[in-house]
């Protein structure tokens, strides 16, 4: 199970008031829900191993070099996230939480957690679920080889399983082509502007009509037909965004990480006493005990 980490704490931070604090006052919504999700996740789907990915760079150079509005309206003046007061504070206490509990935690410099989510996805010997909010993960969805994605759309309580054939029943796609699919549509959340004019019915067209973009660009630029009328000038005028999209939209699955993220649930924290300690400092005694337990007794 690779957790899509700031997905999750994000959705917790909005899905409890912040008037869940600490006795200090300090909020502490994010960091209760983040570990009652979890709690529920591995009591659950008992999953064999579980890792926190995490973004070390949250606008990697390859991506804004390419598309420099890449997440632009989400970032401050200095180029650090645009993250609520409330959820800065809870997001060093996160960390500390998920290193004492034992809890493996993956990420990389020069990358994001969905880069480092789809390497250890293509690693895998065993069947995987990928917990996120972010539909861009989609992208990884993997019927043959056991690959899906827990969506939480409907809240952490309620997780939608996403394959290849729900993919496609969604999208009228081929239900791995979701990543070319998005470079047509694009994605204003992510700075992505897509084709200007493809919507996204305009798009699933395309990509059923040629199969994947590379097909689409080849039929493009050798003056095949196949376009709904007034397509081709809208693809025409977009053909240096069509280059250079992909590997924006696209994750990397070639992360350089060691070899030692391993993801075995804990027998017991490596750090109780600190695990102890944060819980009662911050009030969270029941949320820790039910996180404890359901990691430590998987």
């Amino acid at each position: 199970m690779l957790l899509d980490t700031a997905s999750l704490y994000y959705r917790a931070f909005y899905g409890m008031p912040e008037t869940v604090t600490a006795p200090d006052g300090t909020p502490v919504n994010a960091i209760r829900g983040l570990l009652d999700a979890m709690a529920r996740l591995v009591k659950d789907y008992r999953p064999r191993r579980l890792v926190a990915c995490l973004d070390a760079d949250w606008r990697p150079a390859f991506r804004t070099d390419a598309i420099p509005a890449y997440k632009r309206h989400r970032a401050e003046p200095d180029g650090s996230e645009l993250t609520p007061p409330g959820l800065a504070l809870q997001i060093p206490l996160i960390t500390q939480v998920l290193i004492a509990s034992g809890i493996a935690i993956a990420e990389h410099d020069g990358y994001e957690a969905d880069d480092v989510i789809a390497t250890l996805a293509a690693r895998a010997a065993q069947p995987v679920d990928v917990v996120t909010g972010d539909r861009d993960l989609f992208q990884l969805v993997d019927d043959k080889r056991q690959v899906r994605v827990l969506y939480t759309v409907k809240g952490l309580s309620r997780l939608e399983p996403v394959t290849e054939v729900e993919v496609a029943k969604k999208y009228d796609i081929p239900g791995d082509r979701y990543a070319d699919f998005a470079v047509l549509r694009g994605d204003p959340s992510d700075g992505l502007p897509g084709v200007p004019g493809i919507g996204e019915k305009t798009a699933a067209a395309l990509i059923r009509a040629f199969g994947d973009l590379d097909s689409l660009k080849s039929a493009l630029d050798k003056g095949h037909g196949g376009f709904p009328p007034g397509t081709r000038k809208k693809l025409e005028a977009a053909r240096p965004y069509l280059d250079i999209a992909p590997p924006v939209v696209r994750t990397a699955t070639d992360v350089p990480l060691g070899d030692d993220i391993d993801g075995t649930l804990p027998a017991a924290p490596p750090d109780a006493e600190l695990l102890a300690e944060i819980g009662a400092e911050l009030g969270l005694g029941s949320s820790v005990a039910r996180f404890r337990a359901a990691v430590t007794n998987s």
